[in-house]
């Protein structure tokens, strides 16, 4: 297909916004590179960002920095941050209003220790049908915490049963449930895992004393037949590196790699993508300093524009759970 068939989505957590601007208002030099050398070149129809740290500051200086860089020679591009809420790191989304030209302003999400950036847009082609756009950070400090919050994200994914679509994706700071996946779960009781506190925030204590990775995310999108692309592509395509791990790389006694980067989307919609891609950003300094490399990969979504218009008049089947949470 050639790039005007196609969607293309990202979503990337890159800490901290890179740090703050300089004195006289210029940005990191590692946030502008990943900006102009890593993003734009690749022409993105959606950005789901994740610690936005900096981005709302000065009038939303780095924010609409953002959207000139990521806009390219079109300059079609625009961005939203969301409230701070009761963290340091606000999440963003970024749309090419060429693809998705209508745009309400954000829907808050209020219990939220990190709001979403919840958009409804349209697709060009079908200005008829809503579809829900949503980048979040679940909290990194609490597993319940998550919980609520991830219910309190089903109220979105209700909008597709009465006749909306949905896309989101973020940093879920929690794990897919294992079947189907080929890294393995961290074993939290392996004398290995150092960082008990970081136990906490990622696992559930269970009666026996031992403790499992907290899985709700997924659950709760299985259940309500949502689909997690990476896993479309791998099925459909046998395309394993779709399920390479995203985060943890340069955890220190907390674990191996995992996979909590993900990308959700309503079952007409799922049957619209053509490619996932996890960008290896281990040789990113996102500081700056030359000390620390990015703590996460980005995940890349391509997706035919002719099956988005298809799954957003809903002339495809709907696809289909790959497993039951049940077998």
């Amino acid at each position: 297909m050639t790039d005007s068939e196609l969607v293309r989505l990202i979503t990337v957590n890159l800490e901290v916004d890179c740090g703050p601007d300089a004195p006289d208002g210029t940005p990191p030099a590692a946030w502008t590179e990943f900006h102009e050398q890593v993003l734009a070149p690749r022409n993105y129809d959606g950005v789901f960002r994740q610690e936005m740290t900096h981005s709302a500051q000065f009038n939303k200086r780095r924010l609409n920095r953002a959207a000139q860089i990521l806009g390219g020679p079109r300059g079609d591009m625009r961005g939203w941050v969301a409230p701070t809420g009761q963290g340091n790191n606000p999440t963003g989304l970024f749309l090419r209003t060429s693809t998705f030209p209508v745009a309400q302003e954000p829907q808050l999400l209020k219990v939220w220790r990190t709001p979403p950036t919840a958009v409804i847009t349209r697709l060009a082609e079908v200005p008829e049908v809503p579809l829900v756009m949503a980048s979040w950070h679940g909290s990194f400090c609490s597993p319940r915490g998550r919980e609520t919050e991830w219910e309190d994200l089903s109220a979105l994914i209700d909008k597709v049963k009465y006749g909306s679509s949905f896309i989101g994706a973020g940093d879920c700071n929690e794990y897919p449930v294992q079947e189907g996946e080929p890294t393995r779960h961290i074993d939290w009781n392996d004398p290995a895992v150092t960082d008990l506190v970081h136990r906490f925030h990622r696992a559930l204590k269970q009666p026996d004393g031992s403790w499992k990775s907290c899985t709700f995310l997924d659950e709760m999108m299985l259940d309500a037949g949502f689909h997690d692309p990476a896993r479309y592509v791998a099925r459909e395509y046998g395309k394993d590196d779709a399920l390479h791990p995203t985060a943890g790389h340069l955890s220190d006694g907390q674990g191996h790699a995992s996979r909590i980067d993900r990308f959700y989307m309503d079952p007409w919609m799922i049957t619209a993508v053509e490619d996932l891609n996890v960008i290896d950003l281990s040789g990113f300094d996102n500081t700056g300093t030359g000390l620390r490399k990015s703590d996460h990969d980005a995940v890349e979504v391509v997706m035919s524009r002719k099956g988005m218009v298809e799954a957003l008049r809903r002339q495809v089947r709907p696809e289909p759970l790959f497993f039951s949470l049940a077998s």
